[in-house]
């Protein structure tokens, strides 16, 4: 079957290296991602093939500073990257963007000069896979009430406890994870660490199977007396929520980036289809009735595409952009839920059959309300955000 993707949207005002960039990507994710989405997901199964074709083509760099390994470019190129990614794969789009903005980011940003040197450049090269490890079976959006425990002994940390649902886990040399190291303090006494995988006591166990995402990996962590040497603390210690909190507002614009690709892939899907499709004497797209969902879908996505890019500049700008974010993430996952809906809907048995990408995209599309921050937590953040800044 032949993928198609949505024309370019005009008057988002892309730089030269921007374009090529999301041009190369699109191009990439055509001839090298399109044709396996189907399979890894009917598979369960982890495209590591595709994977070191990402790391060949410096997606996983694109960020980051030259004299690290990266390119040197800036967010929204890499925001486009995952756009196109996902686009024709979730899971593809996913994968990027789990590595970059949770699993290499928090080094770079907060590791110093020693764990960014001794990490980053191995994590851009793909030496390494980065993941993040916060979620635990009891702390998803309640973060601050982390389990996992850090005891400082001699020169170590030991560390004890669990985490859950994390993405990239069974192929990553490398974690960043979040621990209790001092009860008392509550979420001021949780601390974020730098993680090798090959150390004592520590052990992965296998990820539960999932309703979609199914190319992407996961898998849960599990500490036994793990011990991690002190200068791998991330940041001052009792910062780690901080830390994680900040981390986490960069990731909603790569998921909102993710969940954009993942309607614009559906909306492009049937948009073909009810041009092609023949029924009442014309085609489906001469319906009005399809026709206005084709028009709710168009203008949606725009929405989405603009709040998604202008995070991603506030970012680049160096302004506060944690609120942006998080108006994009929920505004641009919700949307992929209604577009993924009425994708199938416009394609009625055959969007429900699973030769069609639609119902694949639907099923995607539900991580997006859910990882780095529910729907509902995301209100939450916003809702303060309007009521702190009211006009006085």
């Amino acid at each position: 079957m032949t993928v198609t993707l949505p024309p370019i949207t005009r008057g988002l005002d892309l730089t030269e290296d921007q374009t090529m960039i999301r041009d190369m990507v699109r191009e990439f994710a055509l001839a090298e991602v399109a044709p396996q989405a189907h399979d890894i997901d009917e598979e369960h199964r982890f495209p590591k093939d595709t994977w070191d074709k990402i790391v060949e083509l410096g997606l996983t760099g694109i960020c980051f500073p030259e004299e690290l390994g990266g390119a040197g470019g800036d967010t929204l190129s890499y925001i486009l990257a995952v756009e196109e990614l996902s686009k024709v794969c979730g899971s593809t789009g996913l994968t990027l963007a789990a590595h970059v903005s949770l699993g290499t980011y928090p080094i770079y940003r907060w590791g110093g000069e020693k764990l960014c040197n001794e990490y980053v450049p191995r994590l851009i090269a793909g030496e390494y896979m980065g993941a993040y490890g916060l979620t635990e079976p009891g702390a998803g959006s309640d973060s601050g009430g982390t389990l996992t425990t850090a005891l400082l002994d001699g020169d170590d940390y030991i560390l004890n406890g669990r985490k859950c649902f994390i993405t990239n886990a069974n192929y990553s040399g490398v974690f960043v994870c979040t621990a209790v190291t001092d009860k008392s303090m509550g979420p001021k006494g949780i601390s974020a660490f730098v993680v090798p995988r090959n150390i004592d006591g520590f052990s992965l166990e296998k990820g539960e199977r999932k309703l979609g995402m199914r190319g992407s990996d996961w898998a849960s962590l599990v500490f036994e007396d793990a011990r991690i040497p002190k200068d791998h603390l991330l940041g001052p210690e009792g910062e780690g929520f901080r830390t994680f909190m900040q981390t986490l507002e960069g990731g909603r614009i790569s998921i909102a980036a993710l969940a954009l690709g993942i309607a614009e892939g559906a909306f492009a899907e049937c948009a073909r289809y009810a041009s092609e499709r023949e029924a009442f004497g014309g085609t489906l797209s001469d319906q009005q009735a399809v026709q206005f969902k084709l028009a709710d879908m168009a203008t949606q996505i725009q929405c989405s595409k603009h709040l998604v890019y202008d995070a991603a500049r506030l970012k680049d700008a160096g302004k506060s952009y944690g609120t942006e974010a998080s108006m994009a993430k929920l505004h641009a996952s919700e949307v992929a839920m209604k577009v993924t809906y009425d994708a199938i809907q416009i394609l009625g048995g055959f969007g429900y059959s699973r030769e069609y990408p639609v119902e694949r995209m639907w099923r995607d599309a539900k991580l997006c309300t859910i990882g780095e921050g529910t729907s509902e937590v995301q209100r939450i953040i916003i809702g303060r955000s309007v009521l702190n800044n009211l006009p006085t």
